[in-house]
């Protein structure tokens, strides 16, 4: 597999640290609000990623952090009459609701800033030892010029860089380039922890150091985020972990593009954002899913109802060949598959070679999709005037080999049928034999009304919910 590298600005080859083992640390979000659709591309492309890893035979360690302590937290409880502890778990909760709704899967380590306060001092502490960062009036900030190589991942020069710094009121590092890695506390409500610069908190770059550390190692396989956190995020992250640690941070950096609306970066500050969970209220969220893999992860994509409701048809189409073969899987020829069956068996092979050739280039889920269309085409064709149990069955795994790597039709649907739905479906099938077919047509037109579409195939009548 080959993926981009920021770092380097070239695909590389993956080649893990530890053979057939990856680690993997992704920035997830600060947790004061809902999260937009913007934040939900990270989540999916890197579950994604993580899953495609999975499939290719790696043991992936995926850890994604939760900012839990941030001024935008303290604001809203302030709004909000609660702790900040209050409002951070009231998100959290949201949170996995909206993830699951994704088909996004829990970390193996879903870190707190709040549980790592101790890992965190110690990491600010190594630093001031070693040299790299000084204690001012409580607060702790980081030498940005003792470190030779920053803007080495955002390819920022540090003298332009210094000539749009500037000390903000109330700080007073020595240079205005220096970052804060601790912040005294400024009022008593304040949510703060004792450490040896007095009552403060951590600021957050260093959070996510931490935490990569202890979880993770000194240095990781992949480290991944919005295409925002390149600067000053993920600077600020190589610049104190490799001066703390002495080993380099990450070896590969990858950074998914924006969404934009009208062509805008869609952003909580303009205004210009839709939640997940008010998207949610007109559409699945497999449907937002399939939104967010269908383009490449690195080219930026526009959210529109055009594109949306391209992807609830693209996805309905996927779930009806899947409800298809699972119909043929129960209802299909007892027999053993024929030859022409066995044939297009092998013929899957082809699709399945360019799922994995699409997705070893740099994730390309937009090819991959594309290969599943195809597989599925090849599908219908094989299954047009029946197909045997046994070939339904092994098309069907076939089918979703590829779809539980994407996350797709991993919604359990409800198949279910009511009796007097059923009742109506066995009177049409005695009126048809009867050769009363008004009395058929009208049952089925009275079966459509309600969202149910009978099909007649060799195998009996399959029911299908519109």
């Amino acid at each position: 597999m080959k993926i981009y590298n920021t770092l380097t600005r070239k695909k590389e080859e993956l080649v893990p640290i530890r053979p057939g083992h990856i680690s993997m640390y992704v920035c997830g979000p600060t947790v004061y609000n809902y999260f937009h659709i913007g934040n939900a591309r990270p989540l999916v492309v890197f579950d994604t990623m993580r899953k495609y890893l999975e499939y290719r035979g790696y043991d992936v360690k995926y850890v994604q952090n939760f900012t839990d302590v941030d001024d935008k937290i303290i604001n809203r409880a302030k709004e909000e009459g609660i702790t900040a502890p209050e409002v951070s778990e009231k998100y959290i909760e949201e949170y996995f609701k909206d993830t699951k709704a994704l088909n996004v899967r829990k970390a193996d380590v879903h870190p707190k800033v709040s549980e790592h306060i101790p890992e965190i001092i110690e990491f600010v502490q190594t630093l001031i030892d070693k040299g790299f960062a000084y204690e001012a009036d409580g607060d702790v900030y980081f030498s940005t010029r003792k470190f030779p190589e920053y803007g080495k991942l955002s390819r920022q020069n540090i003298d332009d860089l210094e000539s749009g710094a500037r000390i903000a009121i109330g700080e007073v590092k020595k240079d205005p380039l220096d970052f804060a890695l601790w912040k005294a506390r400024k009022e008593e409500s304040e949510i703060a922890w004792e450490s040896p610069w007095g009552m403060g908190r951590p600021g957050w770059h260093i959070e996510c150091s931490a935490m990569a550390k202890k979880h993770l190692g000194p240095t990781i396989d992949i480290h991944a985020g919005g295409q925002d956190l390149q600067f000053p995020h993920h600077e600020n992250e190589i610049a104190q972990s490799e001066c703390c640690n002495g080993v380099p941070f990450a070896h590969y950096w990858m950074h998914n593009a924006y969404i934009t609306m009208d062509r805008v970066k869609m952003s909580k500050s303009k205004g210009n954002f839709f939640t997940v969970r008010d998207i949610r209220k007109k559409y699945t969220g497999e449907e937002i899913r399939f939104f967010l893999l269908s383009g490449h992860y690195r080219s930026p994509i526009d959210f529109s109802e055009e594109l949306m409701m391209q992807s609830r048809a693209g996805l309905e189409r996927m779930r009806n060949c899947k409800e298809n073969l699972l119909y043929l899987k129960d209802n299909g020829d007892e027999g053993p598959m024929t030859d022409d069956e066995k044939k297009a068996l092998d013929g899957f092979d082809e699709y399945r070679q360019k799922f994995i050739n699409a997705m070893d280039d740099d994730l390309n889920t937009a090819d991959g999709v594309s290969a599943v269309f195809e597989l599925i085409t090849a599908i219908n064709t094989a299954v047009a005037g029946g197909a045997s149990k046994a070939f339904a069955d092994a098309s069907v795994k076939t089918l979703m080999e590829f779809c539980d790597v994407l996350g797709l039709l991993q919604t359990v649907e409800d198949n279910s049928v009511d009796p007097e739905i059923q009742k109506l479906v066995d009177e049409r099938q005695e009126a048809r034999k009867a050769k009363n077919f008004a009395r058929a047509d009208e049952i089925r037109d009275q079966l459509k009304a309600q969202g149910i579409t009978l099909k007649d195939t060799p195998q009996g009548v399959q029911i299908i919910k519109d």
